[in-house]
């Protein structure tokens, strides 16, 4: 009989073949391995988990992990290891009812049917320990010896009779590094737990029990990231949101500080990551994240952990609700905190304004973007007139909101270059305000809310034609009623051609007709397709071509009266494209500066 003839017949598999295939879907790599280690430890009620990593020139060689929970009887031991055995759960029923972290009785049995596995433990209470040795899913030893209250585990050789999955593992570094990023989501789900990670006997992270995810948070990431974290609490008829996150000028260009837990399981759950993100709405640019550490508590009947075989995700029921609470809990708390970002802090695209001394004495000089040109100029009649007109455009909306305690009254010193405004308070606080971005998140939310003159769109004396690819006009096509909405009239007007006959009565009187096709060229280009949907795209583009521009000169008077229009909007801190409109200098960091302190 040839090859083909045997594997065309059905046959069952035998158990070993059975117990690996299994155990590959479980048990992809070492962090696989000290996950489901601990998430068993935490399941046994332990107060302090040790993981320890031994290491040679190929990867991580062995595991251990050691807690003092409640132990396994002589009995219990070596039915843990039979697959599918389990004490979290019963019968069918309780997988509406699911509190623990484990529950399909798979993780033991998966490590040693590709492992060799010692295992050591004592029930509370229990005079003595049982001491086993399993091997590729076979007891080789098992018998009585002293050892303390609790359970260790230790895992040798991995894989080392299922050579491919060996052969795909990764770097010695990057498998410690996936061993670190499943400890730390597990520390910040559990910080009621003490938590030590050793690497060849070197301590690499050590948590303490705490009533508080902010300590875990600052043992983990420093003092420094969790001082500057914003607490976030909500609580709903079905689910409670807690946690913390960082303000806009603490960001990352990837999610990787962004940990979600559902009840206390720490997982991957794009839509909640999406939903955190929303929540900074126009805080953040769209191709930066924040920092955030996020525990949903949700009714156990609404949330499905039985979807991956490692649990590494879980299904929401209700999911829209769900992530719609997170996204407002988190707008709710950033727009109830003052978020001007210091000199010092972070920039919002990444980095400081660092210190920097040219030459030991002299004073030192703080490293900003390059403002362009400098000097101070005075305002032309045209220049004068036309930025009073985009200025009145958005007084339209004045006296019906109050102003913000977010920022407080400033007195307009003067202007630079161009595009900063300098303005400081009573408190004795300088601020620099970049005028484009003030004057389009001003322009942003008068659009946003659909106030002003009662008029959306104003007549074009002369309509204006312009062509696009056949990719821009499909795209322009989609857009056609969210342009409606904004205040654009326009139609088509032959093969790829259209025709503008009205524009947003926010844009004021347009000079320059080339500015329209510049607009249209704004929202069909590959960048903006990326926008959120169509509407805010329209909006975000009308802001900022109607907004006062870089390199306008401003009087004082107009300086002073944008400063009081930004004081009335309701997110004063940022663009709708995240960057920031100001930046404060306390007095003590001014004095810093020149070293008075």
């Amino acid at each position: 009989m040839t090859v083909s003839e045997t594997s065309s017949r059905i046959h069952l598999l035998d158990q070993a073949t059975v117990n690996r295939i299994a155990a590959g879907e479980v048990i992809e790599r070492p962090a696989s391995v000290v996950k489901e280690l601990v998430e068993n430890a935490i399941d046994a009620d332990a107060r302090s988990v040790r993981i320890e990593l031994t290491t040679d020139r190929q990867g991580i060689c062995g595991i251990r992990v050691s807690d003092d929970g409640t132990g396994m009887s002589p009995d219990e031991a070596p039915l843990a290891f039979t697959p599918h055995a389990t004490s979290k759960i019963a019968g069918i029923e309780d997988l509406h009812t699911i509190h623990s972290l484990g529950f399909r009785g798979e993780a033991l049995a998966s490590i040693a049917a590709v492992s060799k596995v010692t295992l050591v433990t004592r029930h509370r209470g229990a005079g003595t320990g049982t001491r086993m040795v399993i091997e590729g899913g076979e007891i080789r030893e098992r018998g009585e010896m002293g050892s303390p209250e609790g359970t260790s585990i230790l895992v040798e050789d991995l894989f080392y009779n299922t050579p491919a999955r060996k052969k795909f593992q990764k770097g010695k570094n990057t498998e410690i590094a996936a061993v670190h990023a499943v400890i730390e989501g597990i520390c910040l789900a559990h910080p009621g737990i003490s938590f030590r990670l050793l690497t060849d006997q070197r301590e690499q992270l050590l948590t303490d029990r705490s009533t508080s995810m902010l300590d875990t948070i600052a043992r983990i990431y420093g003092s420094d990231v969790a001082a500057r974290l914003i607490p976030v609490r909500k609580k709903l008829p079905f689910m409670a949101v807690s946690g913390f996150v960082s303000p806009p000028d603490l960001s990352r260009k990837d999610t990787a500080r962004m940990h979600i837990s559902v009840n206390k399981r720490f997982v991957s759950s794009p839509p909640v990551i999406a939903a955190v993100k929303e929540g900074y709405g126009t805080l953040l640019p769209r191709d930066r994240f924040p920092v955030a550490f996020i525990d949903l508590t949700i009714d156990t009947h609404l949330v499905d952990v039985n979807v991956h075989p490692a649990k590494k995700q879980v299904r929401l029921s209700n999911e829209k609700e769900i992530t719609s609470a997170v996204s407002e809990a988190i707008r709710s708390t950033l727009l109830g905190r003052n978020l001007i970002p210091s000199a010092n802090a972070p920039h919002p695209y990444g980095g400081y304004a660092r210190p920097r001394v040219d030459a030991p004495g002299l004073p030192v000089v703080y490293e900003f973007p390059d403002p362009g040109p400098a000097g101070v100029s005075e305002p032309t009649h045209t220049g004068t007139v036309s930025t009073d007109r985009q200025l009145r455009q958005t007084e339209l909306d004045s006296g019906t909101r109050a102003d913000t305690w977010h920022v407080p009254a400033m007195e307009v010193i003067g202007q630079f270059g161009g595009i900063y405004i300098i303005a400081a308070n009573r408190f004795g606080e300088l601020f620099l305000v970049d005028q484009h971005a003030a004057h389009e998140r001003v322009m942003y939310e008068m659009v946003s809310r659909g106030t002003g003159t009662g008029r959306l769109s104003q007549e074009l004396l002369v309509p204006v034609v312009f062509q696009r690819t056949a990719k821009e006009s499909a795209i322009l096509r989609e857009l056609m009623p969210a342009l409606a909405d904004g205040g654009f009239e326009i139609e088509e007007f032959g093969r790829d051609s259209f025709i503008v006959r009205a524009i947003p009565v926010f844009l004021g009187k347009i000079e320059d007709m080339g500015l329209i096709d510049e607009m249209i060229g704004d929202l069909v280009g590959e960048e903006r397709i990326r926008e959120p949907d169509a509407r805010e795209r329209v909006i975000r583009v009308i802001a900022c071509r109607g907004a006062v521009k870089a390199g306008t000169v401003c009087s004082a008077e107009q300086s002073q009266r944008l400063l009081n229009q930004l004081r009335q909007t309701e997110n004063p801190f940022t663009c709708p494209h995240g960057r920031p409109t100001m930046i404060r200098f306390t007095r003590d960091e001014l004095d810093r500066m020149f070293r008075r302190i």
